[in-house]
């Protein structure tokens, strides 16, 4: 391998070295080149000419500049052009830039505005005379305008189409605004209302008909033919919503209807008719009669009362308050009593009975009982002496406490009753048989 010498490496590292400083120092080709605008200042001056009138467009700008050479001009960021003169503005604001030779740049805004509003102070009132349409629905109606307060009018019924006669014809009932524009455009408005003819306006309408009863209860074959004066064309509806030409109505059931009748324009007329059920109880008798089982007395109330009806159309239900019916014809557990039996048919005819429900009579047992006992024992138990809590001139104390009678009389147990000894034997029996035969008060 050949060596190089080291001369040679240290000469060529300081043409190096020399080379990196003069590029450091802005030395070469390699500089970008001086900003041609650096200390260019360009002005824009110039004039506005506003819009001669509202909503013009003949308003200009002319724009001078300074601050270099080959100046061109250009608005709100356009085409740059050689003039700094603009035409055809409406009223606006505006931005013209000026752009030398060398692409230096300055702009300044310009306002353009439209004259004084022409309609300040300005107050135009429209007044108007109106013809209402001549019928219902007809349109000959019309409305005649006129405007005071400028010059130069012209109107409108829609706010858009303007016209030289305030006059405006072929109009239906409505609700109408009638606008007057003059030369400037300013405007007044009033609203006219134009109304139809009232077709009803010394109208009567009567309504007078005959009806058909249904011809049994909850039948629907009742009827009714209305007939109406006073105008003509007439309809009918027992609703009031559905008419129909006939004034016949039919497959009625027993209720209270309105008919109403209406004529050609509308009118109406009303009057009221009731159908009723015929009477399912005219001629019609329920008889009652009655069955009674008396009570038997010093036992839980067990009289009865039963009941059977005819005359009516069945099935029947019977009461004996006359308010609860049920279906059976018997009334159990009764004590003795007065009752007002109740039978009330398909129809609801109702027929009436009295029953009278007694005490049955004291068996001949019961009776040899009580005499021995009122003999023997009441004089010691009765309403004022009560010794043990008993009183025997009451029946049915004796039939409630029998097993005490018979214990204490007729057994000796715990001691005989009366105290002076026990009865003789036959009186004893009397005890005995009665108790032995069921001890009621019926035995």
């Amino acid at each position: 391998m050949k060596k190089i010498p080291a001369l040679t490496i240290i000469t060529s590292t300081l043409i190096l070295i020399t080379i990196f400083l003069a590029c450091s120092k802005g030395g070469g080709g390699t500089n970008p080149p001086p900003d041609p605008c650096s200390g260019v200042t360009v002005v824009v001056n110039g004039s506005a000419v506003n819009p001669t009138t509202t909503g013009g467009n003949n308003g200009s700008i002319s724009a001078t500049a300074t601050g270099g050479s080959g100046i061109t001009y250009s608005i709100n960021g356009g085409t740059f052009q050689s003039s700094g003169n603009f035409t055809g503005l409406t009223a606006g604001t505006y931005t013209i830039s000026a752009k030398t030779s060398s692409g230096c740049t300055g702009s300044k805004s310009f306002t353009l505005t439209d004259p004084a509003n022409p309609c300040a102070g300005i107050t135009i009132n429209v007044t108007a005379t109106t013809t209402n349409p001549s019928a219902p629905g007809a349109s000959d109606g019309s409305i005649t305008a006129s405007a005071t307060g400028s010059s130069g009018f012209t109107y409108s019924k829609d706010g858009t189409n303007f016209q030289a006669s305030g006059t405006f014809s072929n109009l239906t009932a409505g609700s109408y605004t009638i606008t007057a524009k003059d030369a400037n455009g300013c405007t007044g408005s009033a609203n006219f209302t134009l109304t139809d003819p009232n077709p009803c306006s010394g109208v009567t309408i009567s309504v007078t008909g005959t009806t058909s009863n249904p011809s049994a209860p909850g039948a629907s074959d009742g009827s009714i033919t209305a007939n109406a004066t006073g105008s003509t064309g007439f309809t009918y509806s027992k609703d009031g919503t559905n008419f129909q030409a006939s004034g016949t109505f039919s497959n009625l059931t027993a209720g209270s209807y309105t008919i109403t009748a209406k004529d050609a324009n509308g009118c109406t007329g009303s009057a009221s008719f009731t159908l009723t059920d015929p009477n399912p109880c005219a001629g019609v008798t329920v008889a009652v009669t009655t069955n009674i089982t008396n009570n038997t007395p010093c036992l839980t109330a067990n009289g009865s009362v039963m009941a059977m009806a005819t005359g009516g159309l069945a099935p029947y239900t019977f009461s004996k308050d006359g308010v609860n019916f049920q279906s059976s014809a018997t009334f159990n557990s009764l004590a003795a009593g007065n009752y007002t039996i109740t039978a009330k048919d398909a129809n609801s005819c109702v027929g009436t009975t009295g029953a009278v429900v007694g005490n049955l009579p004291a068996g001949p047992l019961f009776s040899a009982v009580q005499s021995m006992m009122q003999t023997n024992c009441a004089p010691c138990h009765n309403n004022t002496i009560q010794n043990g809590g008993m009183n025997w001139t009451i029946d049915c104390n004796i039939v409630t406490f029998k097993d005490r009678i018979k214990a204490r009389a007729v057994d000796a147990n715990p001691s005989s009753m009366p105290p002076t000894g026990l009865l003789p034997l036959s009186e004893r029996q009397k005890i005995i048989d009665w108790i032995n035969a069921g001890g009621k008060f019926t035995d």
